[in-house]
This record gives structure tokens, sequence and C-alpha cells, in this order.
């Protein structure tokens, strides 16, 4: 028998300004040159609308480009978009001057399939979305298997209230794959787990994050997982207004540093490694286009940085399932009709005792 979700979206609205002029000065960059030597190669990192002290996917890009600084002696700069419409001017900036442009985030799509094609010898990398180019490689996570994971911790780990949450920022295919992946991971373990569903339509908003995770607790949740970019950071402190008791599932990378007793896992998203990986292909000179979709079979994604609250137990159903995702006996759903269609099942190597928490 199929089961069916138990949840409620609210989706607040904001709206997002694309295309037209832009009076916004372009980010100075600190050390930017052309890369005409072996010695000398330099990677360029556009960043979307979030920006660098995100706490997620672009933090993680920059982390990925000071790696390889570290490993290959490159030179690695970023520009920073203040709005949208910084983003061709950037990337024609990167493209003209750098070895490889880091398009960083699903939101710069459309600008790069213009700048690549304009720059046909020019190397491309475009996180979180898919360029059909010979010059773009775009790089893919499967977010709804880690997601996936963060659910079922959360399901086991859901208070007497019996309620979740999720915020996501914009619900773009990433952030959607994370709470479908979510979703479909709490049914599988905790059918009678209620998932509260607020999206902030921003990515940029740590007040509106932490009104939205505030309402999720309020209502009786006591785990929130946040697909936010920075908005997610107000989930934190949301859960440190609450107190003791409320927690935060992270999304992209550990975010303990924000506050290591409200974080109860981080759903971990390898974009500084996708990037060390594709920037050593240039210097390589193996680059090629094409999509790179990386998921726990790949070590791509997977979930992390427990709190010292998570039972043994519940990690180790947490790892059955993680290896029944890797084998490809447990598929989790992508979007919306991937999850209507889904239907919990048990990992093969699940204990019989395996049970909720109550």
């Amino acid at each position: 028998m199929t089961s069916t979700p138990n949840f409620s979206r609210t989706i607040n609205r904001r709206t997002i300004m694309i295309g037209g002029a832009s009076a916004a000065a372009l980010a100075p960059l600190a050390r930017f040159g052309l890369a005409s030597a072996q010695d000398d190669i330099v990677i360029t990192g556009v960043t979307d609308t979030a920006g660098l002290g995100d706490q997620s996917f672009n933090d993680m890009a920059n982390k990925g480009g000071n790696d390889a600084v570290a490993e290959y002696g490159v030179t690695w700069n970023v520009l920073e978009s203040q709005n949208a419409a910084d983003y061709i001017p950037n990337l024609t900036r990167a493209a003209e001057s750098s070895a490889l442009t880091v398009a960083i985030g699903f939101l710069l799509t459309d600008a790069v399939a213009e700048v690549a094609a304009q720059y046909a010898d020019t190397n491309f990398l475009i996180i979180d979305s898919v360029v059909e180019a010979d010059n773009v490689a775009s790089v893919l996570f499967k977010e709804q298997e880690g997601a996936f994971l963060a659910g079922v911790c959360a399901g086991l780990m859901a208070g007497e209230e019996r309620k979740v949450g999720f915020v996501g920022g914009i619900r773009i295919p990433p952030v959607m794959r994370y709470e479908v992946g979510y979703l479909a991971g709490v049914m599988s373990v905790a059918p009678d787990v209620e998932v509260l569903i607020s999206y902030a339509d921003d990515f940029e908003n740590p007040t509106l994050g932490k009104e939205l995770s505030l309402a999720q607790f309020d209502q009786g949740a006591n785990i929130v997982h946040a697909a936010a970019g920075r908005t997610g950071i107000g989930a934190f402190d949301a859960a440190k207004e609450k107190g003791e008791g409320s927690f935060v599932i992270a999304a992209d990378a550990d975010q303990s540093h924000l506050g290591p007793e409200f974080q109860l896992a981080a759903v971990s998203k390898r974009i500084d490694e996708a990037v060390v990986r594709v920037v050593g292909q240039v210097i390589d000179d193996t680059f090629a286009g094409g999509i790179q979709d990386l998921g726990i079979a790949d070590s791509g994604v997977g979930l992390i940085a427990y709190n010292e609250v998570v039972p043994q137990e519940v990690k180790d159903t947490v790892q059955e399932f993680a290896d029944a995702i890797a084998s490809g006996e447990i598929v989790p759903p992508v979007d919306d009709d991937t999850l209507a269609a889904f239907e919990p099942v048990a990992p093969s190597g699940a204990s019989p005792e395996a049970s909720p928490a109550s």
C-alpha cells in the first residue's frame, strides 16, 4: 500500500528581479590577471546573489577554490553578484581573464549559457545546473539522497508532537530535491510524523528564515531542516531562541559553528571537492563538457556532523538506508511526481527491531 505523505506547505512569496541594467559596482578583485602560463593559472568563481558568507553553497565553492590553490598553486578569485543583472558582466569578466570560470548556483544557468556561447574556447563549470555546451562542465548533486537520510534521522528523532519542519529558500530544482527527499525519508521510518514546509522565496534573508523556523517550532516541530542558503542561518537563531530540545539539520555543509548544541546533523554536499576536481582537469588538460551527477555512491552527498544526542541505533539505521540508496535498492524521489509515486520500503539489511523513536 502506498503511504500518503503527511505534510503542509506554507509559501511566502518574494519578488525576484531578473535582468535589466544595474548600477551596482562589480566586486573588486584582489588579484586578477590573464592565465597565460601553467604556473599562473587563474580560476574565477562567480557567486549568485547570496554571495560569500552564506554558510552554504557559495562558501563551499569558495573553499574548493582555496583548496585548489593549495593543491595546484593556481590563483583563485571571486566575483560576488550583488543582483541578477551582475551575472553576465561578472561571467564575462571572468571568462576574459581565467582558465576556468566557476558559476556558483542554479540561478546563473541562463547567464552561463549566453556567455559560454560567446567564449567557446574558455572553460566553464556550473554548480547545481546543466548547460549543454562542449565548454561547460555541469556538476549536479543528488540532494534528494542526502536529504532522505536527514528525513530518516528527523523521523526517528521526532518529539512527542510528532512534527518536524523544512524551510527552503527558493523552490528551484536543487532545493526541491532537498524537500522531497526529506519527506520520503521521514515517511519511510515515521509515517505518523507531519512535515511542516515553508518557503522564503529568498536565499539572503536570515531574519525571514528565523521567522519561518520559529513558526514551525511553535507549531510543535522539534527539528527543522533548512535548505535556504544565507536564509537558513535564521533557523539556528530560531532554535537558540526556543532553547533546549530544538534542532536544525543543516544543508550543504556542517554549520555547527552557528550553534553546536542546536545542530542535529548536516547534509553534506561536496561542492568543494567538485571544484577541485574540475580545476585538476583543467590543469591536466582533460577538461570536458558534460554532466557529472554525484550522490551517496560517489561520496558526493551524505549525512555528517551528528549531535551527541543522536543515539547509535539511529545512526545505524541511517547508514542502512545510505547503503540501500548507494546500491540502488532504494531510489529517493526528485520532484513532486516521483514523491507521489514513492513507496517507502525498509532496507534489506535493516534490523527487524528497528522502529521510530517515540
